[in-house]
């Protein structure tokens, strides 16, 4: 039988958060502190790379080829070195990540219609920088070839069409911002720390505090407990995402472009996920140090690791990858991705959602289980 004699349960908990500034921080500061922070210094765009050129041809055909490579914000001409010597302190200092090494006799061997080698220099020792730069380098090259080749033709009187062009159009992200795809990792990842923090500390405060004897010589059920505890950090943790979202819209202009009541959804699903488990892990711990260091161990390593949020889960093992298939802010980042950058329904991604509510409908049963079994005692 289902009681919901749980409103003195609700505000109970509710002058206790307010009595408790940490819990309040967490639940409302945190997750705003988190995003800017996270959101300003994690990024993946590379500009402004950092280049050194050793120029021995020293003509306008090599001055023409370091314009055409520099052009655009990618690459930044910052030294012309005088001798090749000079190149390695600057790359070994980080002064410089990409180095050209032009030969003295490039612009003979292009005016002749031969093939011209330059010599380029990455510093590899940040290999996802170095990867960018590497295929920074080799589009602008093949560009300034394909000008090279044509204008070389049409001097003869020849004229060439490429075989093969592209019209690249970008979906969802045209401007390849790191900023719409890690804001909405970052909303599942805030919101599942946050919750499972704030939650796992509830029981376990009631059992240092040694009130937990008269929560077993009340009247209440263990499931309205667990409803009386878990209420108010619901309300206050979709508080906390609602402000993550006006705050990514303002801050990087990531705006939704799906439906609303839809996102509220799955938040709501997400969260409960996440109180659940924090219920769970307050059940078993017997301080709130012990509760804390499983909070952070169970949400926020898998969350930020196997979740999506920043490295593909396709190029994991395949053990972490079916790992992978039990956290839940995996199928939770889908959903966020595809209802903020997509704009698509529910048929694009209703699987995840019968995922979150089976982890809810799990977590919150275990919890509830397991509590009644402590009252029992």
């Amino acid at each position: 039988m289902i009681h919901l004699n749980i409103g003195p349960i609700i505000r109970k908990e509710f002058r206790q958060i307010r009595r408790d500034r940490r819990a309040l921080g967490i639940l409302i500061f945190l997750p705003a502190f988190m995003l800017v922070m996270v959101g300003y210094a994690l990024n993946f765009d590379v500009k402004h790379l950092a280049v050194a050129v050793y120029d021995e041809d020293k003509s306008s055909t090599s001055r023409d080829f370091v314009a055409g490579m520099v052009q655009s914000e990618y690459f930044d001409l910052r030294y012309a070195v005088k001798s090749k010597q000079e190149i390695d302190p600057l790359l070994e200092n980080g002064d410089a990540t990409v180095a050209f090494v032009i030969p003295n006799d490039f612009s003979r061997l292009l005016l002749s219609g031969k093939e011209a080698r330059v010599q380029v220099l990455i510093d590899g020792s940040n290999s996802n920088t170095a990867s960018i730069a590497q295929g920074y380098v080799a589009l602008a090259v093949q560009d300034y070839s394909n000008k090279i080749l044509v204008q070389w033709l049409e001097k003869r009187g020849k004229h060439l069409e490429l075989p093969i062009t592209i019209e690249p159009k970008l979906w969802y992200n045209p401007d390849l911002k790191s900023a719409k795809y890690l804001i909405p990792g970052l909303f599942g990842l805030i919101l599942m720390i946050v919750t499972v923090i704030s939650t796992s500390l509830s029981i376990v405060r009631e059992k240092e505090q040694g009130t937990m004897e008269q929560l077993k010589t009340s009247p209440l059920w263990s499931n309205e407990i667990i409803l009386g505890k878990t209420i108010p950090y619901l309300l206050i943790s979709i508080i906390a995402a609602t402000i993550i979202m006006i705050f990514g819209w303002l801050l990087f202009d990531v705006s939704i472009k799906g439906s609303i009541p839809l996102l509220y959804g799955a938040i709501i699903l997400f969260l409960i996920g996440g109180l659940g488990q924090g219920m769970l892990i307050s059940n078993i711990a017997q301080t709130q140090q012990v509760a804390f260091i499983m909070s952070v161990f169970s949400s926020l390593l898998p969350s930020f690791l196997l979740s999506g949020f920043v490295f593909p889960i396709s190029s994991m093992p395949w053990v972490l990858q079916a790992i992978s298939n039990v956290i839940p802010a995996k199928f939770f980042l889908v959903v966020v991705r595809s209802i903020i950058l997509k704009g698509v329904g529910l048929p694009a991604f209703w699987e995840q959602f019968i995922y979150l509510f089976l982890f809810a409908l799990i977590t919150i049963g275990i919890s509830t289980i397991r509590l009644q079994r402590e009252l029992s005692r």
